[in-house]
């Protein structure tokens, strides 16, 4: 059945910014989805918050808004471009919450408007959870016992139908948000209460427990002619009770007999075919009782997710293009199986190697959380591995976290060792308890002697995951008795089970350097495979490679590498996702192979992350899916070095993941392109720096660099407080902290960091209400320095950058102190002799400049800056770094003015995290960034907290609590608010301040005079919006309930004066009119 001629123009609805649950898989396969659309000829429009995607690229779709994912603003763009269908599928929770809300106010029907790829009925089918079990009771498909819930009442029931421990799962929300597991009565009110406030629709499910049985996802895809194939099984390595996207998993399925396949394939595409999906990828998740083999169905999500992005990258199978082209009327059997080139798409994919996915957590970064593992997800990124072996895929993903493992690492179990020996129940407790490292748990039993029944009996991992280990562990113990073996078929063995050089160094006693050698004297290399779909049955036409250790002194193993003989470029991603490190990266590293492919060369990929755009098989020419570490990537590049000319290695694009590599690439031999590592490590060497700045008479915040707590002490009684301090070399704000005082100093150095002349901390002088900014420049290598953008923060310095709002052009900084930072830029740029990308932050304060930072390398902020100005900065820093100049550009002048305002604002998953503080500080918290783009400062503003999932209200009352020093700043906007009709409620302090200066106030007690106090209110939904700043330990402490109650209760709060005057500016523009939508093209 050929694609549809009726429809001429089809939107896509992305997935708004990054957050927990929803990451960039979605971007990966809404850029697939728009490619997909464009190239059979349709007008393509794009809505999505996101400026850190590739998909928002302007060149992508045919009309992209970066504009807010709310039904009221998609509403408004579809007014403005009336597309004949628009496609729910490929945007997550978000775009198919949106979908569906469009079509029950009528709004699709209205416009005329068809919703393709998913059928809002089919949508409620699946997502609702009663609908969804009575449609599986009807074919047959046992569901856990279950009842749905819409208040207190209708849970006592659930309780008496379902029993103790419970699984609640609210409706139409996402990565489990709201859910969780209940062992108590207790817990299970507190849970049920708060998933119906987190549901769109107020409802949950309540359903018996199934924790400890086995958890597998089918990933099916199906026509509207009925053909349906399997894409891929998963299965959770990790039982029942750990969300799927918080789970270590593994594909295909390992320990289900042919038999239970079958059973489990027939169900999931009986369950597609009476949920009513009539094209393209859904995910069906089934538990297995292992004691009886009793299977039930868990749920299914009708569209592209997160376990779909693992499924296309584990197979190769690209399922968002080949979903997007079902949803306008193409069959299976029509379409063409890109990677082999000759197989249809209706040919079931095959894989005969091992694929583990997983997670990465970022507890660290929000202290007062419990790192324990439920049914709400987590974890913000994940790595994935490909091995000949399960034991080589494992070892290779932990070597892939970046967390400092190099393996199965031994770790500390609390109480295990006693002086008579091992106390079993403390290495049990430990085992019993669903944290992120688990598997390094269960490894550490087995070394302590504990046996694989025992571990069985507490974790309920399967035994043969856990005899798997027990063989990597007793395989460890050997080496560390015999040594590393001197011959080529004993080294194989080892290699062939994942071990990394650098874990067999630490095995056996060597340094890495020294097994490199012995590998290199046996002549022992990885050889290179291909993911082709199909097993090895028919020839693949793609480049996409894993490494492998086969083959024997004898008989060496085949490698399908197959270097060609062009000039080429390796550029290497920036592996998993994390609170720092994000898809802005990916972004920048995509950029440069776009580029350098239209300069000619040929680009190789080196990545291990399933969910980015950078891991898709056309995205470069060649592409290894491979941990981003020194071993790794050295192969790589000595492969490729056997044939053509490697012109170099990019790793200023993937942040501080390829930049560590950079020594050992040297060290090597391997070229780099770009600035020279030297001159990166010049910038991060505080010494070096402080030096160079002096040299050029720059002015930095006075600091001072400690190698021991002594030193600190004492430089903090030069520098007085309050302080900023942090450990060298770390993205994110890794343990930055702001201190106030002396003992707040002393926890610091005691708690946080561990002091050495190798582990310097940095101590500065913290500017107080000074303004931050941002500046991204290029450099080429004659010293020609352009300056893309300049970015105002809109919250003070001692936020980290990555947390604060931005607006770009600046608001409110003079030309005279612009020009200043311009010139400080250029000195800077050609100073450290930087050739490509270069950021740095600035704090101005009284008129005067002061440089916080340099950064020569991309940044987070560049896929902003390229979005608000329509350069593309990341393809013209790649091209520099190959060797044209700025002179080769077409670049607009850089202090030309702006006829639009940019607003970046951050996204925070404190929602996933009970207990933690929301107050934003020098260490870095937000997920992702949504932008507001406008006319005018005001509604440019208003667009990003809409975007970002803050409603800020037009009227209403506002309470104001501030610390002394912003008592000042709080009069006017008070005034301002009480001028658009706002109420004023204040605590006494602030209250006195306003009174005085004949603003209408009402004071309200502090939590800590007595009730009622601000917290009742606002849960009574008197308060809509909260202005609150504070500082000092005892201070913050005592306003925690206020901002969590903020959070708990959605009421847009802010703590910094700048973000409250941006929220007035913001509450201002709304007033006077509608927010209104425009395509980014119309822009430029």
């Amino acid at each position: 059945m050929p694609k549809r001629t009726d429809l001429k123009s089809i939107m896509i609805v992305g997935a708004g910014p990054i957050v927990i649950g929803q990451a960039c898989e979605f971007d990966y396969s809404g850029t697939q989805a728009v490619k997909a659309l464009k190239d059979e000829g349709y007008r393509v429009i794009l809505v999505n918050s996101n400026p850190a995607t590739i998909m928002t690229d302007p060149e992508f779709a045919d009309a992209t808004y970066v504009e807010p994912i709310t039904p009221e603003m998609v509403a408004k763009i579809l007014e403005a471009e009336r597309p004949d269908a628009i496609l729910p599928t490929m945007g997550g929770q978000t775009a198919l919450n949106t979908c569906l809300t469009l079509d029950r106010d009528g709004t699709l029907e209205r416009l005329g408007i068809e919703m393709i790829g998913a059928r809002a009925d089919v949508i409620d089918k699946a997502e609702d959870r009663l609908q969804f079990r009575e449609a599986m009771d009807k074919i047959g498909l046992e569901s856990p016992r279950s009842m749905q819930v819409n208040n207190r009442e209708d849970a006592e029931t659930a309780l008496d139908l379902v029993r103790l421990p419970a699984i609640i799962r609210p409706s139409f929300t996402l990565g489990g948000q709201g859910g969780g597991i209940a062992y108590n009565r207790e817990e299970f009110f507190e849970i049920v209460m708060g998933g119906i406030n987190a549901s769109p629709v107020n409802e949950v499910l309540v359903e018996e427990s199934v924790l400890g049985w086995k958890e597998y996802e089918m990933e099916v895809v199906r026509d509207r002619m009925d053909n349906c194939i399997i894409i891929c099984s998963i299965e959770n390595i990790d039982p029942m009770g750990v969300h799927t996207g918080d789970s270590i998993t593994v594909a295909p399925a390992l320990t289900l007999t042919d038999k239970e396949y079958q059973i489990m394939r027939d169900a999931s595409i009986a369950c597609l075919r009476e949920i009513g999906v009539e094209t393209g990828g859904s995910n069906v998740q089934f538990a297995i009782n292992p004691r009886n083999g009793r299977m039930v169905v868990i749920e299914m999500n009708p569209r592209v997710s997160r376990s779909s992005a693992l499924a296309s990258k584990a197979t190769g199978f690209p399922i968002a293009k080949i979903a997007a082209k079902l949803a306008v009327g193409y069959t299976l059997d029509e379409l063409t199986n890109e990677i082999t080139g000759t197989t249809p798409a209706s040919f079931e994919p095959t894989i005969d190697y091992v694929v583990t996915k997983m997670p990465r957590f970022t507890f660290e970064k929000f202290p007062g959380t419990e790192a324990s593992l439920t049914t709400s997800m987590k974890s913000v990124g994940e790595v994935m591995s490909i091995g000949r072996t399960f034991a080589e895929s494992l070892q290779k993903a932990y070597r892939s976290m970046e967390t400092g493992l190099t393996g199965l690492n031994e770790v500390t179990i609390l109480g295990a060792h006693t002086g008579q020996g091992i106390d079993e129940d403390a290495v049990f407790a430990a085992l019993g308890q669903p944290v992120p490292e688990r598997l390094l748990n269960i490894a550490q039993a087995f070394r302590l002697g504990i046996s694989a029944h025992d571990i069985q009996r507490v974790t309920h991992f399967d035994p043969w995951f856990l005899a798997q280990i027990s063989a990597i562990i007793q395989t460890e113990g050997h080496v560390c008795d015999s040594g590393l073996p001197e011959n080529f078929d004993g080294m194989m063995r080892l290699k062939r089970m994942g071990f990394s050089d650098a874990r067999l160094a630490e095995l056996s006693g060597k340094t890495e350097a020294e097994v490199v050698a012995l590998r290199e004297k046996l002549q022992l290399h990885p050889v290179f495979k291909r993911i082709d779909t199909c097993a090895a049955e028919f020839p693949s036409q793609t480049p996409y490679m894993y490494s492998a250790y086969e083959g024997e002194s004898s008989l060496p193993g085949e490698c399908e590498a197959e270097p060609s003989e062009r000039e080429k470029v390796i550029i290497l991603g920036g592996g998993p996702n994390r609170i720092g490190q994000g898809i802005e990266f990916d972004y920048c590293c995509v950029h440069a192979v776009f580029a350098l492919e239209e300069a000619g060369y040929e680009t190789i990929m080196v990545n291990c992350n399933p969910e980015t755009v950078s891991t898709d098989y056309d995205t470069s020419d060649r592409l290894y899916f491979e941990p981003l570490t020194a071993e790794d990537v050295i192969e790589i590049c000595k492969l490729e070095q056997s044939k053509g000319i490697l012109k170099g290695v990019i790793v200023q694009f993937g942040g501080q993941t390829p930049l560590k590599l950079a020594p050992a690439l040297e060290a090597a031999g391997i070229p780099i392109l770009g600035t020279a590592p030297d001159a990166i490590d010049l910038a991060e060497d505080r010494e070096r720096f402080q030096a160079l700045l002096k040299d050029l008479d720059l002015r930095q915040p006075e600091n001072a660099i400690a190698t021991s707590a002594e030193e600190a002490l004492a430089a903090a009684e030069v520098l007085g407080f309050p302080i900023l301090i942090r450990p060298s070399y770390v993205l994110g704000g890794r343990a930055m902290e702001l201190v106030q005082e002396m003992d707040a100093l002393t926890r610091y150095i005691n708690e946080a960091v561990r002091v050495s002349g190798t582990s310097p901390v940095l101590l500065d002088r913290y500017l107080q209400d000074a303004i931050e900014v941002d500046v991204d420049s290029l450099c080429d290598h004659d010293g020609n320095v352009y300056v893309a953008g300049i970015m105002e923060h809109i919250e003070e310095a001692g936020i980290h950058s990555g947390d604060s709002a931005c607006s770009l052009p600046p608001y409110s900084l003079s030309d005279g102190v612009l020009d200043e930072i311009r010139r400080q830029t250029e000195v800077l740029a050609r100073a450290l002799d930087v050739l490509g990308l270069m950021n740095v932050q600035y704090a101005v304060k009284d008129d005067e400049v002061y440089l916080i930072e340099v950064n020569p390398r991309a940044s987070r902020t560049v896929p902003f800056v390229a979005k608000a100005t329509g350069i593309a900065i990341a393809k013209v820093a790649a091209r520099l770094m190959a060797g044209e100049l700025i002179g080769d550009f077409d670049l607009p002048a850089s202090n030309l003015p702006a006829k639009h305002i940019a607003v970046k604002e951050s996204v925070f998953p404190f929602a996933r995290f009970p207990g933690v503080d929301t107050i934003l500080g020098p260490e870095m918290k937000s997920t992702g960034e949504v932008m507001g783009l406008d006319r005018d400062f005001g509604h440019a503003f208003a667009k990003s907290q809409v975007g970002s999932g803050t409603i800020v209200p037009v009227d209403g009352t506002v309470f104001i609590s501030v610390r002394e020093r912003d008592k000042d700043s709080m009069v006017p906007l008070s005034r301002q608010l009480v001028k658009m009709g706002f109420d004023i409620v204040a605590t006494s302090g602030t209250a006195r301040h306003l009174a005085a200066n004949d603003i209408p106030v009402e004071t309200v007690n502090k939590v800590l005079e007595g009730r009622p106090h601000i917290v009742d209110a606002m849960q009574n939904g008197d308060i809509q919006l909260v202005f609150n700043t504070t500082e000092g330990v005892t201070s913050i402490a005592d306003s925690y309930s206020l901002r969590r109650t903020a959070l708990n209760q959605r009421i847009p709060y802010y703590t910094t004066v700048a973000g409250a005057r941006a929220a007035v500016a913001s509450i201002d523009a709304m007033r006077s009119g509608a927010l209104e939508v425009a395509p980014l093209q119309s822009y430029f």
